[in-house]
């Protein structure tokens, strides 16, 4: 114990446990005496300390019911640590849960991979604990982990169990959206509606559907940075308890052998990713997350993007049979096998030499994993044959060519109510904004029809800022009262991952950006769609479209209204100046430039 303050002997800084990341004292044996008597205050002793720490994010926070069971998964993940030989130690850092961050929980996901990043790399870890749920709690997570490169594994919080209304299971979100637009067509009354909202969330969890945070747990099982059967056991499961034991000994043997994400994740991890999320039918959040943390990676960077989501798609099937996209929830994919069940079916897809956080490659996990498939045509299994699809590819889709989204635009074809819209030609009816939207929607004089193309501009990125997930555009009262229940919809914004529907979203560039066309398309304009092609188009020679940018940008010179939020971001002061100033497009992951691996790629904002 002496040589911790023998002066005679450096300390090297190569150092693990609580001899790493001294502070700057300037004398590095005062440092760790300052450091160990201040632990020793919370009662650890020298053996305690001796030992390799690991570190457990700890996201809870009472306005986040989906980490509603971080306490219990704390002490599961503290026993597998203390079981294996390690110290466990957790701290905080930002929760976000998406019905309660304004204006979304999108616009603080980069601020939360900052603060995560920040504190791994401050902090006396040997590895790390990365506990999150909410749909943008884990993409944060690992776009911090993956720049701090410190070794991780992921535990999720879990979803949540169905409700039941009527003898009918229910559940978030995907029935919180159907049954809000049967209230706004006055199919279900306002009791209804009321009886409803006290059965949807009937647990803490996330989503109980593949919704964003269900589709990220599946996504990163096949990453490889969590254990591979640690996406789907309910939250309120035992076994969801047993993970989190299991996940605090893989921490120790991650502390050991000092796996790092920049290591761990290669080009193959991605693809398996992608695969997954194809054959899962996930969130459209998942492609933006996925650029996103790709672009963290220093060997990745550039070689995941928007072309590599759909060549994939093109050959992968989709086999899980959960809302938006089937009529099952994440309790039957778990009961079905889950994410093992899944894995091997998609064998014939997967680059199995991908290594995982367990220091075994896929393969290796798959073959350690028991596999007994449950009969097709059992009611509890939703997860088709690899050779009996649902849908037989391309679940989600890039457009890739048309002038209406030149850096892409994506929508879950699989989730359309109504196929004939996959290829659609139509007038638009524009909304400039979320304010726009809701005071015109339900006007009972907008001219629109079952056949128009409802656009909404400027919930892009920079332009709401934050790019909210307002993309699921209500149907018009009037036509939701005539029976209509899907229309296309396009934006340069999210929708949520429990939604469905015939929509284009995360339009780039954004409506905002001086050259966006998105930004420029008025009420009356022809709009083509034509999934099969990849084709997303506005039918305006390329003379009016110049003429309509200039008007427009002559417009914003002599206002503050529609596109002022891109000039402002050259005034706008705290996080939301530092976010509007630095945010990349959808087409990159909505990430801070200055937080990719290549690091700052733009000058600043030109004074007019």
């Amino acid at each position: 114990m002496s040589s911790d303050y023998d002066l005679s002997t450096p300390i090297d800084p190569a150092a693990t446990g609580l001899r790493q990341k001294l502070p700057g004292y300037g004398d590095a044996h005062f440092s760790l005496f300052m450091r160990k008597l201040f632990i020793k205050a919370l009662g650890y002793s020298e053996d305690a300390l001796s030992r390799p720490i690991v570190g457990v994010v700890n996201t809870y926070s009472a306005f986040n019911p989906c980490h509603a069971n971080i306490p219990q998964l704390l002490d599961a993940v503290k026993r597998g640590v203390q079981l294996a030989g390690g110290l466990a130690i957790d701290f905080p850092t930002i929760s976000l849960h998406e019905s309660f961050a304004s204006p979304t929980s999108m616009y603080l996901r980069n601020l939360m991979s900052m603060d995560t990043e920040e504190m791994i790399q401050a902090q006396p870890v040997d590895a790390v604990v990365l506990i999150g749920g909410c749909d943008k709690t884990t993409p944060a997570q690992l776009m911090g982990g993956i720049s701090a490169n410190k070794p991780i594994i992921h535990l999720v919080t879990g979803p949540m169990m169905p409700g039941s209304y009527q003898g009918v299971r229910i559940g978030a979100c995907t029935d919180c959206r159907n049954n809000w637009a049967k209230f706004r067509a006055g199919t279900i009354d306002i009791e209804d509606i009321s009886a409803l909202n006290e059965e949807l969330a009937p647990t803490g969890g996330t989503c109980g559907v593949m919704g964003t945070a269900s589709t990220m747990a599946c996504l990163l099982v096949a990453l490889g940075v969590m254990p591979i059967t640690g996406a789907t056991a309910p939250a309120v499961s035992s076994a969801r308890l047993r993970i989190a034991e299991l996940t605090g000994t893989h921490a120790v043997q991650l502390a050991q052998t000092q796996l790092r994400p920049q290591t761990l994740l290669t080009r193959e991890s991605f693809l398996n990713a992608i695969t997954v999320l194809q054959a899962i039918g996930g969130s459209t959040n998942a492609i933006v997350h996925l650029l996103a943390i790709a672009n963290r990676h220093p060997a990745i960077a550039g070689s995941i993007t928007l072309a590599t989501v759909d060549e994939v798609g093109r050959r992968t099937p989709l086999l899980v049979d959960l809302k938006p996209s089937g009529d099952n929830y994440m309790t039957d994919f778990h009961n079905a096998g889950g994410m093992p069940a899944l894995l091997h079916e998609l064998k014939p897809l997967l680059h199995l030499s991908a290594m995982t956080v367990t220091g075994r490659t896929l393969g290796d996990e798959l073959n350690h994993t028991p596999f007994r498939p449950l009969p097709l045509h059992s009611p509890a299994n939703c997860i088709r044959p690899f050779a009996s699809p649902l849908y037989p590819a391309s679940s989600l889709i890039v457009f890739t060519s048309g002038n209406l989204a030149p850096g892409g635009a994506v929508m879950k074809a699989s989730a359309s109510k109504d196929r004939a819209l996959l290829t659609h030609r139509g007038r638009a009816v524009v909304f400039t904004s979320p304010a726009d939207l809701a005071a015109r929607i339900d006007d009972a004089s907008l001219e629109v029809d079952a056949s128009s193309v409802l656009i909404l501009q400027n919930i892009g990125p920079v332009g709401n800022p934050g790019m909210p997930e307002a993309g699921l555009i209500p149907i018009p009262r009037k036509l939701a009262a005539q029976g209509v229940v899907d229309m296309l919809r396009i934006s340069d914004g999210r929708m949520s991952g429990t939604a469905g529907g015939t929509i284009v979203l995360h339009v780039s560039p954004e409506a905002a950006d001086p050259d966006s066309v998105l930004g420029i398309v008025r009420d009356g304009d022809v709009v083509v769609c034509d999934v099969e092609a990849r084709h997303l188009a506005v039918e305006l020679g390329d003379d009016e479209i110049a003429a309509r940018k200039r008007d427009r940008a002559d417009d914003q010179l002599r206002s503050e209204q529609n596109g002022s939020r891109w000039h402002a971001r050259r005034t706008a002061r705290g996080y939301r100046g530092l976010y509007m100033r630095e945010v990349n497009q959808a087409q990159h992951g909505a990430d801070f430039d200055f937080l990719t691996a290549a690091g700052p790629s733009h000058p600043p904002p030109v004074s007019d």
